[in-house]
């Protein structure tokens, strides 16, 4: 009898292989070349994102948080696999009231240049603090995943810090939200990178979008 690979466990052993950062991107053009697939992390500065991508790829420090949050105005990119299978792209964090506005005008063009011009990206991850839902800076940024008919799936960060019964009353309002756009993944996913709450089932779903045809 022939029994199918678990994927939690599969996606484990994907993480517990090399995983390193590559290099950090001003523009478009000083990326690599798109020879693998791409998984994106979006979020609102503060939301956790720096935390996750440590807790996914089980290394401390492979992803550092700025501070003041809303410093990181690159794509950050992180290469899974030897030989290398797909790569992690970090996105700057949206939503930074304190930023100056030209500041922020580059982290948006940024950001939406990557959004149109690689093909190679599978899906974005769009994080949401799960003590606030979703905001319409995060609405905005579904809107515009939408409008580029990039595949995005919701992953709530932080479960840790509410109760239980407020996480799923969340959980639940997230993934209303979810249906109601054109490109979002179904699944919503909760998560706590300080408790490793949701994180093998995070990395299942990674691994799954990476390694699709």
């Amino acid at each position: 009898m022939r029994y199918e690979p678990d994927p939690i466990e599969e996606a484990r052993r994907r993480f517990a292989g090399p995983v390193s950062f590559m290099l950090s991107a001003p523009a478009l053009e000083f990326l690599p070349a798109p020879k693998c697939s791409e998984i994106a992390f979006a979020g609102r500065s503060n939301v956790g994102k720096s935390s996750l991508l440590n807790a996914l790829t089980g290394r401390q420090g492979l992803a550092r948080a700025s501070t003041p949050p809303g410093r990181t105005q690159e794509l950050n990119v992180f290469e899974v696999g030897e030989p290398l299978v797909f790569r992690l792209i970090d996105m700057p964090g949206y939503g930074f009231a304190k930023a100056p506005k030209d500041i922020v005008a580059r982290w948006q063009a940024l950001v939406f240049d990557y959004l149109r011009g690689r093909a190679v990206l599978k899906r974005v991850l769009v994080l949401i603090d799960s003590r606030h839902g979703v905001k319409p800076v995060d609405k905005e940024v579904m809107d515009i995943l939408d409008k580029a008919a990039v595949s995005y799936q919701l992953v709530l960060t932080k479960g840790d810090k509410i109760k239980p019964t407020e996480l799923a009353k969340v959980l639940a309002e997230t993934e209303a939200a979810a249906r109601t756009q054109a490109a979002a993944y179904p699944q919503v996913l909760a998560t706590s990178a300080e408790t490793g709450f949701g994180i093998p089932e995070l990395r299942a779903a990674v691994v799954q979008a990476g390694e699709a045809a």
